[in-house]
């Protein structure tokens, strides 16, 4: 996004209170008992860890919804800026992941509803789960590259909702019921997007690969 970006903390040169010892036991800490730390003392370290624990998960998610490499990046700062100045609001009925995934995905939505870029493409970083989802015999005759770049155009096709759930449970790693925690739906409702989203990809993969 343009504009000047607020920087997250591992960036500002700010010196974390703990030696060597500590640093090793935050790097054992939980992701709940990191934020806490950061919202309690601001401890940079903290948060440079949880950047570093989630950040190309985050990016994935990201990129998946937007399909441009800066406006992800965009998204996944600004995800991060938020949970860094959010963080109380983390009740921790679920984990630090599902709590920033749905921060991400959402900022990822809403810059992909302002500009309106669904069709670059990039390598499909978990392609063997997606495509044991929807394979048949025809995508068979696309090369790699090629699949890659129909699984992106069909992925950006897909209603917002059913592309969302399908992004986190396959780039984020979100199980079922945190996605469903993400979208605020039932867990059938996540059942039943992630089926629609794989059948329409199927469907639409179908139509774009040409006869021999």
């Amino acid at each position: 996004m343009s504009g000047e970006k607020e920087s997250l903390p591992a960036e500002r040169g700010a010196q974390s209170p703990v030696g060597k010892a500590g640093e090793e036991g935050l790097r054992l800490a939980s992701d709940e008992l990191l934020l806490a730390r950061w919202g309690q003392s601001g401890d940079p370290l903290a948060f440079a860890l949880l950047f570093e624990r989630h950040r190309t998960a985050a990016y994935r998610v990201a990129w998946r919804l937007l399909g441009n490499e800066a406006d992800a990046l965009d998204a996944v700062q600004e995800g991060f800026i938020k949970v860094l100045t959010q963080w109380h609001q983390f009740r921790g009925q679920s984990r630090f992941k599902t709590w920033l995934m749905r921060v991400v995905s959402r900022v990822a939505l809403d810059i992909g509803r302002q500009r309106q870029r669904h069709n670059r493409c990039e390598s499909w970083s978990r392609q063997a789960d997606l495509q044991s989802s929807m394979h048949s015999p025809r995508e068979e005759r696309l090369d790699g590259e090629e699949l890659r770049q129909q699984v992106q155009t069909a992925l950006a096709s897909l209603p917002a909702l059913q592309r969302q759930a399908l992004v986190l449970y396959v780039d984020g790693g979100l199980t079922y019921r945190e996605i469903a925690d993400v979208q605020g739906v039932s867990l059938g409702t996540v059942m039943s997007r992630l089926f629609h989203a794989r059948r329409k990809l199927r469907a639409l993969l179908a139509r774009q690969v040409p006869d021999p």
